[in-house]
């Protein structure tokens, strides 16, 4: 009798515990999969582009850009080499590395020339561009904020 009773108990209520969540049954592992992976893809996005925001208020153009760099290798993967997106960051980086250096560090109470100003101002111009075409490309993937439908059936 109390034989059967453990067997009961094991069968029914301790064998659910070694069931491995990672596997459904009846489901797609591969759906599965990819499902996890854009969600590690989104936090990782997010994350970047929080940096970027940081970087911006705090005047750290270096920094914003390596963040914006990062964000291309994602977004930059999904498109082909050659294609208008690619030619579009390529344009903009060479617009960007053509005024010279990011690094505009001053100690003490140093004041920029005018020249110097005038070189901040254009980079940061050309930063805000990238920043707003990087932004607009994770929406057209469908990886941001902004995804739009191409079905009738389009939720708003």
């Amino acid at each position: 009798m109390i034989i059967d009773i453990y067997k009961t108990l094991t069968i029914n209520i301790l064998m659910p515990f070694k069931k491995d969540l990672n596997k459904q049954e009846g489901g797609n592992e591969e759906t599965q999969s990819r499902i996890n992976s854009a969600g590690l893809i989104n936090s990782t996005i997010e994350k970047l582009w929080t940096d970027c925001y940081s970087a911006l208020s705090q005047g750290n153009l270096v920094l914003w850009n390596r963040k914006l760099d990062a964000l291309w290798t994602i977004f930059g993967g999904d498109q082909v080499e050659g294609d208008d997106k690619d030619e579009e960051m390529n344009k903009i980086d060479d617009a960007l590395y053509k005024t010279g250096s990011l690094n505009h560090k001053k100690t003490g109470f140093a004041i920029s020339d005018e020249s110097e100003n005038t070189t901040i101002a254009l980079q940061y111009l050309i930063l805000k561009k990238k920043s707003l075409f990087l932004r607009r490309l994770q929406n057209e993937q469908g990886k941001g904020t902004a995804y739009r439908s191409n079905d009738d059936y389009d939720i708003d």
